[in-house]
C-alpha cells in the first residue's frame, strides 16, 4: 500500500503521521513552496474527545504537552459594554488546552520522514484511471499516478470533484481579522477586557472574539453577519479607513471592545466563511475519500481541525487495519466520518437558531447558557 495525500495541513500530516506510525509510505504533495511560507494562523484548542486521541494515535502526546500554552483556556463572556458576565478560569483540568498552529503542524511534520512532503507542488486537477487508481496533475504539467488517493486541501479541493460536486457556499457571515502585539504595555484597556485566554462578545447580528496568543499578542476575530456586497463595498487596500467602517457596525460598544478593530498592528484581513451542505456524503469511489475541511467543510466553531485530525488518524487506523483491503478500510473510515461531521454540524446550526428573535441584551444569556448544557453533555459522555 502506497498512500497519496493532497495537502498538508493538519489532517494531511496526521494522515501521514498515523501512517508512518504503522509503516505505512505516504507522499504528502503541497502547494505551498516551503512550511514558513504564510502565517498558518492562531490558536486551536485541542479537545480531548477528537483532537487529542488523534494526537494519541500518532503517538505524539508528549511533544503535544509540550506545546500548551498555559492559562489559554480561560474564557470569559462580556456584554458590549464591557462588563463580564461568564468567566471560566484555566485549572489546568479543562479538555481543550490551546497550541499555536504553526507550533502543531510543525510538531506533525518533524514526526514524519525527511522528504515525505513535497512543496511547490500546486494540484490543478485529478482523474480517474480505472480500477482505483488516478491522476494527479500539478500546475506546471507534472503528474503523478496513485492507487490511493486522499483530498486534504481544504475548502477548495482539488479532490473533491473525483466524489461529489458539492461545492462550498457563502454562510452569510465574515470575520475581520487583526493583531495587536505587546498589548499589555501597548494597548493594556484592551488586553485587560481580554484576560488571560480567550474572550467573546456576542451580538444578534455580530460579535468580537479574541485570544491571547503566545507573550502577549491579541488575535481578534470580528465577526459580521452581512452579505458579501456589503464587504466588497470595503476598500481593504486602505487598512485604516476599511477598519473604521468595521468598528462603525459597533457604535456605542464599549473603546476597549472596538479598540481591537481600530488598533491593530495589522491590516485587517477578510475571511468570509464558507460551508458544504451539512450532512454532505458522497458513494463510495473506488481509491479515494477526503479528510478535514475538504469533506465537511462548515463554519469556524472549535471543531475544524480537531475534526480534520480525527479523520486523518481515523483514516491512518482503518488502513492499517486492514492491510490488502483498501476499500474495506476506506468504507469504514466513511461510515464514521460521515455522521460525526453531521452531528457537529448540526450542532452549530443549532446555535445559530438560539438567536433567532433574542433581542440584542439577551444574547450572551442564551450563548453562555447554551455552552454550559454543550460543554456539561461532552464532559458527561
Amino acid at each position: 500500500m502506497h498512500v497519496t495525500i493532497v495537502g498538508a495541513g493538519l489532517g494531511g500530516l496526521t494522515l501521514a503521521r498515523v501512517l508512518h506510525v504503522h509503516g505505512i509510505p505516504a507522499e504528502v504533495y503541497e502547494a505551498e513552496p516551503s512550511p514558513t511560507a504564510r502565517s498558518q494562523g492562531g490558536m486551536l484548542d485541542i479537545h480531548d474527545y477528537n483532537g487529542q486521541v488523534a494526537v494519541e494515535a500518532a503517538e505524539l502526546m508528549e511533544e503535544f504537552r509540550a506545546l500548551i500554552l498555559p492559562g489559554r483556556q480561560a474564557m470569559r463572556v462580556l456584554d458590549r459594554h464591557g462588563t463580564v458576565l461568564f468567566e471560566e478560569p484555566d485549572d489546568g483540568t479543562g479538555g481543550r488546552p490551546e497550541v499555536q498552529r504553526a507550533d502543531l503542524r510543525r510538531m506533525l511534520l518533524d514526526a514524519l520522514p525527511d522528504g515525505t512532503v513535497h512543496w511547490g507542488h500546486k494540484v490543478t486537477g485529478a482523474r480517474a484511471l480505472g480500477d482505483g487508481r488516478h491522476e494527479v496533475t500539478f500546475a506546471g504539467g507534472g503528474t503523478v499516478v496513485t492507487g490511493l488517493l486522499v483530498g486534504a486541501d481544504g475548502a477548495w479541493s482539488r479532490i473533491r470533484p473525483l466524489l461529489t460536486d458539492a461545492t462550498p457556499a457563502y454562510a452569510g457571515e465574515a470575520f475581520v481579522e487583526t493583531y495587536l502585539y505587546d498589548a499589555d504595555t501597548r494597548h493594556p484597556a484592551a488586553a485587560k477586557a481580554v484576560g488571560g485566554g480567550s474572550l467573546m462578545v456576542p451580538s444578534a447580528d455580530k460579535g468580537i472574539h479574541a485570544h491571547r496568543e503566545s507573550g502577549d499578542t491579541l488575535h481578534t476575530y470580528v465577526s459580521l453577519i452581512r452579505p458579501l456586497e456589503w464587504f466588497d463595498a470595503l476598500d481593504f487596500t486602505e487598512p485604516a479607513a476599511a477598519a473604521a467602517r468595521v468598528a462603525a457596525e459597533f457604535d456605542g460598544w464599549a473603546p476597549e471592545l472596538t479598540a481591537l478593530i481600530t488598533d491593530g498592528d495589522t491590516a485587517p484581513v477578510l475571511r468570509p466563511l464558507r460551508t458544504l451542505p451539512i450532512g454532505h456524503r458522497w458513494a463510495r469511489v473506488p481509491g479515494v475519500t477526503l479528510v478535514g475541511d475538504a469533506a465537511h467543510l462548515m463554519p469556524a466553531n472549535g471543531e475544524g481541525a480537531n475534526l480534520a485530525m480525527l479523520d486523518g488518524a481515523e483514516l491512518g487506523l482503518a488502513l492499517a487495519a486492514h492491510p490488502g483491503a483498501v476499500e474495506t478500510a476506506l468504507a469504514e473510515y466513511e461510515e464514521a466520518m460521515f455522521p460525526r461531521s453531521a452531528k457537529v454540524g448540526q450542532e452549530g446550526k443549532r446555535f445559530d437558531e438560539l438567536l433567532v428573535g433574542v433581542a440584542e441584551d439577551d444574547v450572551p444569556r442564551v450563548l453562555i447558557d447554551a455552552f454550559r448544557e454543550f460543554t456539561g453533555a461532552v464532559r458527561e459522555s
